[in-house]
């Protein structure tokens, strides 16, 4: 075996692991083995939200100042112990009707996406066979607006929410932006999801028009946060809590209190930022996981 190759077991599978020093992040000089081991050890909250989900790779080879490319077929040489599910591809660029998507419901596939610079996991927000289970808001910051508005906006999300009886969670995007995510009933098609993002999306755009815009024209997202309620369209995905980003130094959508958004909404520096893999790994030790209640079925969104 090569010497940059080496054998490991990991569950019950056998894998090979290559190139472990090659430098994938290399601002901060972090490399791929580097990126197994964040994703080992943050497996145990990382895994239940993309269990039963098609997932969508962004794959690095070359690190995160290289070349990458989207992934959701299953890439040839996938051992026979991956689970795949054949399921239809609307809008796939092979021009296939149906792909077969990889499927990361246990340790040794998620070591396997790791070594194969698979750096950022999205899923979408049903799980196979059912009606979406989550509801989710995407909030993209146009400069110089920045997270401190984001925190501002996502407070109002919240609020307007939980009016309706949705309970939602929040995240950074590891990178400008963040997601609100709100557990519901998967009893309902995906274009009602929307719709009703898109409504609330609509109100708040109306009652706050200096500061928050539901429209995707990008010219008219500067200063503004823009709330992207089309991402629970049926063919969208999201980045997983937990997955890595690919930018310059190593970052990680992160689950947040909400204590951390009213300070970051406040100004107060650092409560909201990208954080890397190292403190999140010390953020799941403290807190646990933050949105383990995702897991649980929340209730229907209303309908008119």
């Amino acid at each position: 075996m090569p010497e940059d190759r080496i054998r490991v077991r990991v569950e019950g599978h056998d894998l090979e692991l290559s190139n472990l020093d090659k430098v994938l992040y290399p601002a901060a000089g972090f490399t791929k083995g580097e990126v197994i081991d964040y994703y080992t050890r943050v497996a145990p909250v990382l895994l239940p939200h993309i269990t039963d989900r098609a997932l969508t790779r962004i794959r690095y080879p070359n690190g995160v100042d290289g070349q990458h490319f989207f992934e959701k077929n299953a890439p040839a040489g996938t051992p026979d112990w991956v689970r795949l599910e054949r399921l239809p591809a609307p809008g796939s660029s092979t021009g296939r009707e149906e792909l077969d998507y990889v499927v990361a419901d246990d340790l040794p596939t998620l070591v396997w996406l790791a070594n194969l610079a698979a750096l950022e996991l999205h899923t979408p927000q049903w799980r196979i066979g059912e009606h979406p289970d989550l509801l989710v808001v995407d909030l993209d910051p146009g400069a110089p607006a920045g997270l401190r508005e984001c925190c501002e906006v996502a407070l109002l999300i919240r609020d307007r929410l939980a009016g309706d009886g949705l309970t939602c969670y929040p995240k950074t995007s590891g990178k400008k932006g963040m997601q609100l995510c709100c557990p519901v009933a998967a009893t309902q098609p995906a274009d009602q999801i929307s719709g009703y993002a898109r409504k609330v999306a609509g109100e708040l755009a109306r009652e706050a028009p200096k500061s928050i815009t539901a429209q995707m024209a990008k010219r008219l997202r500067p200063g503004k946060v823009f709330i992207d309620w089309s991402q629970n369209n049926a063919a969208k995905t999201t980045v997983s809590p937990y997955s890595l980003r690919a930018v310059p130094v190593p970052a990680v959508s992160t689950p947040l209190t909400w204590e951390e958004v009213e300070a970051g909404a406040a100004g107060e520096s650092g409560a909201v930022r990208p954080f890397g893999p190292g403190e999140v790994l010390e953020r799941v030790e403290q807190y646990g996981d933050l949105f383990a209640d995702l897991l649980e079925p929340g209730p229907e969104v209303p309908t008119s």
